[in-house]
C-alpha cells in the first residue's frame, strides 16, 4: 500500500499546479489534482512555493482550512465515484449532485461525511464504515 509523507502530498500538489501552469504533460491523477486547484483558486499562494508548501502549518484554531488536506479530499472522493467505492458512492453523489446543481459543492457536502466518518472510526478504533458514509450522502441528497 502507498503511504505517502505530509511533504510527499504536499509536493504532489504543487507539482501538478506547476506543470498545468507550465503546459507540460500531467498524469491522469494530475490532472484531477489540477482541475482541482483550479477549482480553488484560494490556495494558489499555498502551492506557488515548494519550500513554503513543504513548512506551512494549518492549525485548526487559525481558522483556515489546510489547502492540501482540502485537496486531497477531493482526489479521494473523485477516485471513490469513478469506481463507485464504497458501492454505491457514485450514484448517492450523482443525486447530491443534481439536488445542488453543482458537483464541486457536492463534493463539499461529501467530505463533510468523509470527515465524519474517518473521526468516528478513529474514535472507536475500528475500520471506516463504508455503508454509513454512503447513507450520509444519500441523506443529504434527499433533504
Amino acid at each position: 500500500m502507498f503511504s505517502p509523507s505530509a511533504g510527499d502530498v504536499r509536493d504532489f500538489f504543487v507539482d501538478a499546479r506547476r506543470k498545468r501552469g507550465e503546459g507540460l504533460p500531467l498524469t491522469p491523477l494530475e490532472t484531477i489534482a489540477a482541475d482541482w486547484i483550479d477549482a480553488h483558486p484560494e490556495y494558489a499562494r499555498d502551492l506557488a512555493d515548494a519550500e513554503a508548501a513543504r513548512t506551512a502549518n494549518y492549525p485548526a484554531d487559525a481558522g483556515r482550512e489546510n489547502p492540501f488536506l482540502h485537496l486531497s479530499m477531493h482526489l479521494s472522493i473523485s477516485e471513490q465515484i469513478a469506481i463507485d467505492q464504497p458501492v454505491g458512492i457514485r450514484p448517492a453523489f450523482d443525486a447530491l449532485a443534481a439536488r445542488l446543481g453543482s458537483a464541486h459543492a457536492a463534493q463539499h457536502e461529501v467530505m463533510e461525511c468523509l470527515g465524519t466518518m474517518l473521526w468516528e472510526a478513529q474514535r472507536g478504533g475500528r475500520p471506516p464504515d463504508g455503508a454509513a458514509y454512503v447513507d450520509c450522502v444519500r441523506r443529504r441528497a434527499t433533504r
